[in-house]
């Protein structure tokens, strides 16, 4: 089948938060595609809703099958059906698993720079933000083991939560290193919760390693978070799943996510999941060659027209990590410079905290006219910015 990712729907007076924007302006910020959703998740929807009749639900086999299929199919992990938790949303679920896991006081570890809802989650809920901060070269992030083991063996250290693959940089852990953050987790006491909702949205190179996939005895302290939200675009369903292969931590955060009220299902959760699952795979191939395009498209621009900004992103997610530090220091007064004069809406990289005030984050899944039209607004702020 072919798939449009031409033409983009127009969201404009819809309740999009993307899309709540003034004339002329483009939203390039928030981890929302403009692409149409896949077909066949549109039609299990349209059937359910056909049914015209609308009361309590509850996942059954089918919708753990679909999710454990798909992993199997897609990343050559299968979790155990029994390991699973559905849930409202991969962000609901980290407030209410730090709430459960660790105590108020506690540290929960994080590698900064990072996704910032991170710091809301642990901050809101009584806990202190620790930062193991990634190691930067100047085109690349790494882990500073040193500084990781030190962090986890403080005894104030209860959880991390890890961004996996990590969001903004893009970066795609490799077997090993999730293997032994899990592994200093274990040894250190500490649970590890992984963040991966942007799993399926590798355009090039290795796949992601799940942390439910790990080995050994370092498996007993993970729990990996799961979504078709980022995916398909379809965050709205709020549909989310735990996988936890150790039964009395999946016991403890069953019991928090039943208490706060985030594990029932809504009236097309559970079908609009199942037809991404099952169905949704050759809409995900063609959406990460689309992607890839525009990746391109938007590097090859930049060096050309813009070669002070410089793109550190690797090879994950659908959103550009640019390097500004050449042109400012201070991304969030340069993100307001770019949407006053020209309209386009960017990220500070600031709110990701640790180097982020030199970096921003854009968006790129979008119609590549989009894309070409957003290098175009960038590019006339900067050099009304440098002028």
């Amino acid at each position: 089948m072919n798939y449009d990712f031409v033409n983009s729907p127009d969201r404009k007076n819809s309740d999009s938060i993307k899309w709540d924007v003034k004339d002329g302006e483009l939203p390039m910020w928030i981890a929302d595609m403009d692409f149409k959703v896949t077909p066949e998740i549109v039609d299990a929807m349209k059937q359910k809703i056909n049914l015209e009749a609308f009361g309590y639900e509850w996942p059954k086999d089918d919708y753990f099958n679909a999710v454990a299929s798909w992993y199997e199919k897609e990343h050559n992990h299968r979790p155990n059906n029994e390991w699973m938790i559905f849930t409202t949303g991969v962000v609901p679920a980290i407030s209410s698993i730090v709430r459960r896991v660790s105590h108020i006081g506690d540290n929960v570890l994080v590698q900064e720079p990072v996704y910032n809802i991170f710091y809301n989650s642990i901050e809101n809920n009584g806990r202190h933000v620790l930062s193991s901060n990634l190691l930067f070269d100047g085109n690349d992030y790494d882990v500073d083991w040193k500084d990781l083991e030190k962090k986890l063996a403080n005894p104030l250290t209860t959880l991390m939560i890890f961004c996996n693959p990590h969001n903004p940089t893009g970066k795609v852990w490799s077997q090993k290193e999730v293997q032994k953050i899990a592994d200093l987790c274990h040894k250190y006491h500490v649970v590890l919760l992984s963040d991966e909702i942007h799993g399926d949205i590798i355009r090039t190179g290795n796949d992601y390693t799940p942390a439910f996939s790990v080995t050994g005895e370092a498996i007993d302290n993970v729990i990996s978070l799961v979504s078709p939200s980022k995916t398909f675009n379809v965050a709205a369903l709020h549909a989310a799943t735990a996988i936890i292969p150790n039964e009395n931590l999946r016991n403890v955060v069953n019991r928090g996510l039943n208490s706060d009220e985030i594990a029932e299902p809504n009236l097309l959760a559970i079908p609009a999941s199942i037809a991404a699952y099952t169905k949704g795979s050759a809409w995900r191939e063609a959406l990460l060659k689309q992607l890839e395009i525009n990746f391109k498209y938007a590097e090859n621009y930049l060096a050309d027209n813009l070669p002070e900004i410089k793109v550190v992103s690797g090879p994950a997610t659908y959103l550009i990590w640019l390097d500004v530090s050449g042109i400012s220091e201070d991304s969030t007064l340069l993100t307001e410079f770019i949407r006053k004069e020209t309209g386009l809406i960017v990220s500070a990289g600031s709110v990701y905290r640790g180097n982020g005030k030199q970096f921003l984050r854009m968006n790129l899944a979008c119609p590549l006219e989009m894309v070409k039209d957003g290098m175009q607004r960038l590019k006339k702020a900067i050099e009304k910015y440098k002028a």
